[in-house]
């Protein structure tokens, strides 16, 4: 069996203010790859928590070599935290998953059975939900019907960060923006070959879910990039889209206003309504304009970070047992230096 640097298996957490999941995940992490009799190294990403989830990591870490702790300067956001740890992770083989226990670490050795049985990625499908119907089942069921549509991928499940690579796949992909739901789509564009299998989809146990439903506006801009060109993935849409949903929106409401008046009352629009109709116009125009430059925006951003090889996170320093153990000794030596003296 091949293996990278002794590792046979990265997984790669990204963790946002979870100090109350921490713990459980790394001891359900540690007993279940453990069974799998391979090299493994478990990645946790700390995207700027402000709660006690980087001490707990950083203390997990020290007792442990299996353990590497990165700690971002600021919250840069799910995808930028998942591209960190990939940069880092050493395995043959890369999963990456939530760190609130909604995603079941048991689950992991399904993902490594596809892997070895020749797929590129192994997808994980909640395919029974239990989140909120109206503000995450609906939208989410309704996005990945879109994507898979744009993107030519047969999958159910695009959202769930659960999810397994080979190296050699992940090694090529850039992320940018918050694009990693996104990514099934992005490898088979380059050829990868794509597997989902069901996993378990539970209440979040503890703590409250750092999503929202403004989530669902974010995710039609991605999908408006997706659609216009699969490979190139940043985020200036995100700015401009926004203006440009207020004013396709406005535009729609005055022209739905001035179709009501001409065929309800037979108002002649010129006549009635020639300010409103103008401005109406102006506002589809610019709308589409705000929408045209945010493309734009996305290539130009590509051609940026990729000619500059400039990373979209920060690094603040990376933790492992060796040089926790180091500056605790340190620490220490200086201890006793203090009362001898």
């Amino acid at each position: 069996m091949e293996t990278f640097n002794g590792v046979d298996c990265s997984v790669v957490v990204p963790l946002y203010n979870e100090a109350n999941s921490a713990n459980e995940l790394y001891e359900r992490l540690t007993k279940t790859m453990s069974k799998t009799a391979q090299g493994y190294e478990l990645i946790f990403v700390d995207d700027g928590s402000s709660d006690n989830t980087l001490r707990i990591l950083k203390d997990i870490a020290r007792n442990d070599d299996k353990v590497v702790v990165i700690e971002l300067r600021r919250n840069f956001g799910q995808t930028s935290a998942l591209a960190a740890g990939f940069d880092t992770a050493k395995g043959r083989i890369i999963i990456s998953m939530d760190g609130d226990l909604q995603h079941c670490p048991e689950d992991i050795p399904n993902f490594l059975e596809k892997i070895e049985q020749g797929y590129d990625v192994v997808s994980g499908w909640r395919k029974h939900r239990v989140d909120n119907l109206l503000t995450r089942r609906i939208p989410s069921k309704t996005a990945n019907w879109l994507v898979s549509k744009i993107s030519g991928v047969d999958i159910h499940d695009f959202g769930t960060t659960f999810k397994a690579y080979k190296r050699e796949v992940i090694e090529q992909l850039d992320l940018y923006g918050e694009m990693h739901r996104f990514i099934p789509a992005l490898l088979s564009h380059r050829g990868a070959k794509i597997i989902e299998i069901p996993i378990k989809n539970i209440v979040r146990p503890k703590g409250s879910s750092n999503y929202g439903i403004s989530r669902t506006f974010r995710v039609v801009f991605d999908l408006i990039t997706i659609s216009f060109l699969l490979g190139y993935i940043t985020r200036p849409l995100h700015f401009f889209g926004r203006a440009a949903l207020y004013c396709i929106l406005a535009a729609v409401l005055m022209a739905c206003y001035m179709l009501y008046d001409k065929f309800v009352y037979n108002v002649p629009i010129m006549v009635a309504h020639a300010p409103l109709a103008g401005l109406a116009a102006l506002l589809f125009l610019v709308g589409f304009i705000f929408i045209a430059t945010g493309l734009l925006g996305e290539m130009i951003s590509r051609v940026y970070f990729e000619s500059t090889n400039k990373k979209i996170y920060s690094v603040r320093k990376v933790y492992h047992k060796h040089n926790l153990s180091a500056v605790a000794s340190a620490k220490a030596d200086l201890t006793a230096e203090c009362e001898n003296e």
